[in-house]
């Protein structure tokens, strides 16, 4: 799974990166290294056409943690941070949103456990944090889906009626990355990102293939230290590489 990354980009610097026509950012987020579920999150999606006018690239604010539309309890998302890849397009709480509203998830990186051979106190394998990240320094464009849920307890006209929420694609991991996890998130190459965000395009076989695992080579990963299992615990300390014996 995916249950925790960084990110740390300007908002201008997102519009600019995945070509942004309209953001509707209210006020930017703050750098975040230690992003974990429920947390407000950037997305670039696309809505579909209104009045014939184009269909227009947006940069969002969503809660991660998908909420379907037709859920009764929001708290479900809680529980929806991660979609599979191989039952995304069946599953009844993915389906719609992988047929018409796909997003991406910028990130700097993320973070996966790995179990070492040392034991805790209570005699459990001690985790070893590792941050994996492009070795270009580029941003990660997470594959994901999006939905807004309308709450049934607000009023028509107050403006928090409406929740968005997302989830992220995941996928077993390539070879390398697979010593550390055995899944991790579906990347969408920027030749591809018009294709994935376009609503008009519904769901089909064609749309899987745009999804694809980091090539080898491609990511790196590196271990770091394990103030960021906690996620009170938060900034730019959480990726530096931990010193080399």
């Amino acid at each position: 799974m995916c249950g925790r990354y960084a990110s740390s980009r300007r908002p201008e610097d997102l519009i600019e990166e995945f070509e942004v026509v309209e953001s509707p950012v209210a006020a930017p987020l703050a750098p975040d290294f230690n992003v974990a579920p429920t947390k407000e999150v950037y997305a670039v999606l696309e809505r579909p056409p209104k009045d014939d006018r184009p269909v227009e690239r947006q940069l969002r604010v969503l809660t991660w943690g998908l909420v379907p539309s037709w859920a009764k309890d929001p708290s479900i998302g809680n529980r929806m941070i991660n979609a599979r890849m191989e039952t995304v397009a069946e599953k009844p709480a993915y389906r719609k949103a992988f047929a018409s509203r796909r997003c991406l998830l910028p990130a700097d990186g993320y973070y996966e456990w790995y179990a070492t051979d040392e034991l805790t106190a209570k005699g459990k394998p001690r985790k070893q944090p590792f941050f994996i990240r492009p070795t270009d320094g580029g941003v990660l464009a997470m594959a994901g889906l999006y939905e807004i849920w309308r709450d049934p307890d607000r009023a028509d006209d107050d403006p928090a009626r409406f929740r968005w929420s997302c989830t992220i694609i995941t996928t077993d991991a390539e070879d390398d990355l697979g010593r550390i996890h055995d899944r991790m998130p579906l990347m969408v190459p920027r030749e591809r990102w018009q294709d994935w965000l376009d609503p008009t395009v519904t769901a089909g076989p064609d749309l899987l293939g745009l999804l694809e695992p980091a090539a080898p080579g491609r990511l790196e990963a590196y271990p770091v230290s394990t103030l960021v299992s906690n996620v009170r615990n938060n900034g730019p300390e959480l990726v530096e590489p931990l010193p080399i014996d």
